[in-house]
């Protein structure tokens, strides 16, 4: 998988951004086996976790539970990530990345199948540390 610069920045940004800050009030915590590296936000801030839950709250479990487990990754479009996303965040992270929201959405729906697969080999979702470690050794590729 061929990550673009942009594309990685935004994906560090929409996987760990608010994480570091600490902001986020309390709300429900993943979906099970979306756990691991979800923060009390329980949103994008939650690492994976929260992107998954994000997902699976806009309709979209079954295709990232593909993404994660074994067998076919499912694709996504472009404005079901956006909804998903919501507008604010997609455009924040757009605007992180340094591309325009439709470029943004148009490569993330191309490479997060992908990406969320690479990242959960065995089916099991790692922690925001492993997710970090991950996009710094492709960022140096």
């Amino acid at each position: 998988m061929n990550l673009s610069k942009p594309l990685i920045l935004g994906l560090g940004a929409l996987l760990v951004g608010r994480m570091l800050s600490g902001g986020g009030t309390a709300q429900p915590t993943a979906p099970q086996g979306a756990g691991a590296g979800a923060s009390p936000d329980g949103g994008l801030a939650g690492g994976l976790g929260g992107l998954l839950q994000k997902l699976q709250n806009a309709g979209h479990g079954d295709t990232a539970k593909s993404w994660v487990g074994p067998g076919q990754n499912q694709p996504i479009d472009p404005g079901q990530l956006r909804s998903a996303l919501g507008q604010k965040t997609v455009s924040e992270v757009a605007q992180q990345a340094g591309v325009n929201e439709q470029e943004f959405l148009s490569q993330l729906s191309r490479n997060l199948p992908q990406f969320v697969d690479q990242l959960t080999p065995n089916g099991k979702v790692p922690s925001l540390q492993e997710i970090a470690a991950a996009l710094t050794r492709t960022q140096q590729r």
